[in-house]
């Protein structure tokens, strides 16, 4: 099985050329699982984590923390957050620890051109997310 380093290997210039040449920068996560973390020029606030393991390669996207949600909102975000889930392609809805985030899942040996989809697509939704999903949060 190949390592994460060499499965997102041209990733960098996947990405620049799926996001209208935007820059890209990769930078490994030190510690026990392998992460690396992605941010997009322009997109800065919302880098994406990849990791892998034997059975998927997840990407992820910290959206906001639980403190950031107008406390008489958040049954109506969650509300909102299971009836957007099924419209956002490509991407699911969950929360680590107190982070919302979205993230996409892929086959643990998917290809370069596969994650840099999922990662484009993952960034995009994000930002829908955030102008959707604002006026729950502080």
């Amino acid at each position: 099985m190949k390592s994460l380093q060499e499965q997102i290997a041209g990733l960098d210039v996947m990405l620049t050329a799926r996001l209208g040449g935007a820059s890209i920068s990769l930078q490994p996560i030190p510690g026990s699982v392998p992460v690396i973390q992605v941010v997009i020029g322009g997109r800065e606030e919302l880098p994406i984590f990849i990791t892998a393991s034997e059975a998927q390669t997840l990407c992820i996207c910290y959206l906001w923390t639980e403190a950031e949600v107008r406390g008489e909102t958040r049954t109506e975000l969650l509300e909102a957050l299971l009836d957007l889930n099924p419209s956002i392609p490509l991407s699911s809805f969950g929360r680590v620890n107190e982070h919302y985030v979205l993230f996409g899942a892929l086959a643990a040996d998917a290809r370069v051109e596969d994650i840099a989809h999922d990662v484009a697509a993952l960034s995009d939704n994000a930002l829908d997310a955030l102008d959707a999903l604002a006026h729950y949060l502080n």
